[in-house]
């Protein structure tokens, strides 16, 4: 006799689809208890009972409208959708039979005994096994319904009992026919009730293809149209239009419930007149049709009542995204006025930042702060202008542009609207797709945006639009001046350290099947991910590198049958699971040296050191600067070099000592290309310390553009390079004195962490940066009247060619 123990779990029932062991299936839920009953079995990280019922129809099901046999699962993920529904993603284990039903206030609990197979070995089950297998294998070359993958994957399972139920689970059987394979537990019984199914589904497959085969035999395509066609004339005018005035008198009343502006109920009303006198069967029905649904299915007054409480917003903001102070506040003073007042001209954001900071998340995030519904539109690859404005009604096959598309589908006027990748549009002969968005984005004309489709006058006046970007260079000016930049910067490690220990680590234990604490990183270990595995501003790869490790554990933990064990990340252990690393960190140099020179360089994955070396050897003059550096990098050496030159006297130099020695700038890492002006007064440090055997001070770096004459301009991506030096154990540095406003932006944390100096000349930054030894001065005090002498005699002595 088997012995069976009871145990209690939340009770979900499902409608029209039966659940089995080894199946993984998505449902959507909207009923209250079974929301409920989910919930709860992922905070108890308890199993759930899926048990179909007997009813479909039946919206509260108690006990009697519930088969007795069901499947204990496991919820693998949970996805909220605006609609107030919940989207479940779920795996079924074992067979069980309900024992007890308690009725809770939210949902059902029950009590079940867990039902294990019988008779699931021996020789009879193994030829049962093949038997099944090679039913199924043609069965899916007759329903192509069946991907090759399921049949390649079945074909590798050993375990007989798994093959049946996944056999099962794929076939097209009515709702009783499932349930009844689901509760034979025994596997014989079970096999044969499934090669039964297959058969009958095989016959009725080829039965099918007889019939059509001899369809096609006995009528041609243009015959069998015109034939029907004739017909239905007939019989539409023996009934008064028949179906086609149905369809009519429905719509006539779709539009009389929908509140329409006058113009609008003008021009529907114009169509629709049109439509009643036109032949069903024409061309154009179609046409004037879809275009009157298109009008209908729009949201024209219909709005998200919206109630704005600006803690909850504030306090939602906060719970979703880890920084990103500047543009919380903004969202949140925007909120703030709408609280205010009834109406204001929707603004318009445009996010800027690298990859992987969350632009398109806050984006969902301001969406749920003010309880509206939230649509996104990706526009990278966008080059094609109807693809905005929509395609005129003259032209075969078309249809609204992305913009009204995306507003049927958010069914309201006022959702939160995300343009996302705004910089990655092109243009070519089809016309420019960022000129048809400046109606869209301009407060003062998108209450009245005209689609080249509906030829009216839409609103969008009470849209919250939001557009995000990894760089402004690709947004076209008169596109950005309608928008305000808020420009999001790089993670700093504490923050990214932070975000892990927070969000990413707990998230990613939940994806791969782990409880809290199975997994325990250390500080140490998620930085050392940090510095030398991930390359990034935001944390897109370290979320990945972390799911890379969990992974890894889940398969030492299956393959050492330690199931309980508890692990410890470290940074010693990092590379056991990672390998070696894949970035070198960007560190200070060990020492102070001749020619080399410590830069701040920033990239598209945030901010980095920049080494800047330079060597002297005999020669006439010529100057070579290598590194894959591009054109304005390149005229900012030539730039040093002249400076230097002019310099030459007052640095201790013979005025013609370039005559005589061959300069040679190099910038490691020479496959990585780099550009840009604000390693100029870097390159003059490099080439004045190897020129006057002085070192550079290895604790300090710098960053400016500079002018023939040593004046030093400022440079952009202020954050990112401060966190470079930070992060490099950098102590010093050297920043244009106009860059003075931008270090306001700059995290108090980052700048009270550096010694900061603000430098007008390149003379101050070479006193403070070169090593100059006690009772030394670097520059010799020579009148600037007599250098500027010396060059015009020695001009003039140069002999006329």
């Amino acid at each position: 006799m088997r012995e069976t123990t009871a145990k209690r779990y939340p009770l979900m029932p499902l409608r029209d689809i039966v659940i089995f062991p080894g199946m993984v299936a998505p449902l959507v839920v909207g009923r209250k208890k079974s929301i409920a009953a989910l919930e709860n079995a992922m905070e108890n990280r308890s199993m759930i009972f899926l048990v179909t019922q007997q009813d479909d129809s039946i919206d509260d099901p108690g006990r009697e409208h519930l088969y007795d046999i069901g499947t204990l699962a496991t919820v693998m993920q949970l996805l909220r959708l605006p609609d107030g529904t919940i989207k479940a993603l779920v795996e079924g284990k074992r067979r069980a039979r309900i024992t007890g039903l308690t009725e809770f206030d939210s949902f059902f609990s029950v009590e079940v005994e867990e039902l294990p197979d019988i008779h699931t070995e021996g020789p009879e089950i193994e030829a049962y096994g093949r038997e099944l297998y090679r039913l199924f294998e043609e069965f899916s070359r007759t329903n192509k319904k069946i991907p090759k993958e399921i049949l390649t994957s079945i074909a590798g399972m050993e375990n007989i009992t798994r093959l049946a139920d996944t056999v099962a689970s794929h076939l097209t059987l009515k709702t009783g026919q499932k349930q009844e394979i689901l509760e034979r537990v025994s596997l014989p019984d079970r096999i044969a009730l499934l090669m039964e199914a297959i058969y009958r589904e095989v016959e009725l497959s080829e039965l099918e293809k007889t019939i059509q085969a001899k369809v096609k035999k006995k009528m041609a395509d243009t015959q069998r149209n015109y034939y029907l066609g004739e017909k239905i004339k007939a019989i539409q005018e023996e009934m008064g239009q028949g179906e086609g005035g149905d369809d009519i008198a429905e719509l006539e009343e779709i539009i009389a419930r929908k509140k329409l502006p006058d113009p609008v109920r003008e021009k529907v009303g114009k169509e629709l007149k049109k439509l009643k006198q036109m032949p069903p069967m024409s061309a154009e029905t179609t046409v004037v049709r879809n275009y009157i649904d298109a009008i209908v299915s729009l949201p024209w007054t219909e709005k998200t009542a919206s109630t704005i409480d600006i803690n909850r917003a504030e306090q939602v903001l906060e719970e979703d995204h880890y920084g990103l102070k500047k543009t919380k506040e903004r969202i949140l003073e925007y909120l703030a006025v709408q609280a205010q007042v009834k109406k204001i001209k929707g603004p318009i954001l445009c996010l800027v930042g690298p990859p992987g900071v969350g632009k398109t998340s806050i984006c969902r995030s301001i969406a749920r702060a003010m309880d509206r519904k939230f649509i996104r539109l990706s526009l990278g690859g966008v080059r094609d202008e109807a693809e905005i404005r929509g395609h005129r009604r003259t032209y075969i096959g078309a249809m609204p542009g992305k913009i009204i598309l995306s507003m049927q589908r958010a069914e309201v006027i006022n959702p939160v609207f995300c343009l996302d990748e705004v910089d990655k549009m092109s243009m070519d002969f089809r016309g420019d797709p960022s000129a048809a968005l400046l109606e869209v984005l301009d407060p003062e004309q998108n209450f009245a945006f005209n689609d080249h489709y509906l030829d009216l006058d839409y609103d969008l006046s009470e849209v919250f639009f939001i557009t995000t970007a990894n760089s402004l260079h690709g947004i076209p000016l008169p596109l950005q001046d309608r928008m305000e930049i808020i420009k999001l910067s790089g993670y700093t490690e504490e923050e990214k350290l932070r975000i892990a220990e927070g969000f990413l680590v707990p998230k990613q234990l939940e994806v791969n099947g782990f409880q809290p604490g199975d997994i325990r990183f250390s500080d140490q270990a998620l930085l050392e991910i940090v510095r030398r595995y991930t390359r990034e501003a935001g944390v897109r790869s370290l979320e990945r590198t972390i799911a890379s490790i969990c992974r890894k554990v889940a398969r030492d933990r299956l393959k050492k049958n330690q199931p309980d064990r508890a692990y410890r990340i470290s940074r010693q252990s990092i590379g056991r699971y990672l390998g070696a690393a894949g970035y070198r960190y960007g560190l200070a140099e060990e020492q102070d040296a001749i020619g080399l020179a410590t830069g701040m360089a920033w990239t598209e994955v945030g901010g980095e050191l920049l080494q800047i070396e330079s060597t002297l050897m005999p020669g006439s003059g010529k100057l070579t600067v290598t590194g894959k550096l591009g054109d304005v990098m390149q005229e900012s050496a030539r730039a040093a070099m002249s400076y230097v030159r002019s310099r030459a006297m007052r640095l201790g130099l013979e005025p013609d000592f370039y005559q005589k020695i061959d300069l040679h700038i190099h910038v490691p890492e020479g496959a990585i290309p780099k550009d840009g002006p604000s390693a100029g007064i870097t390159m003059v440090t490099s080439i004045v310390s190897a020129l006057l055997k002085i070192p550079v001070n290895r604790r300090i770096a710098m960053t400016g553009e500079i002018t023939l004459r040593g004046r030093i301009l400022p440079i952009g991506g202020l954050t990112e390079k401060l966190l470079a030096a930070r992060r490099g154990n950098i102590t010093h540095v050297l920043l244009p004195q106009e860059n003075e406003r931008d270090l306001k932006e700059v995290p108090a944390k980052i700048r009270n962490s550096l010694t900061i100096d603000l430098v007008n000349h390149v003379d101050e930054v070479l006193q403070k940066a070169l090593l100059v030894r006690e009772g030394e001065e670097l520059f010799k005090d020579i009148p600037l009247e007599s250098i500027y002498k010396d060059i015009t005699v020695s001009s003039h002595n140069t002999p006329a060619h």
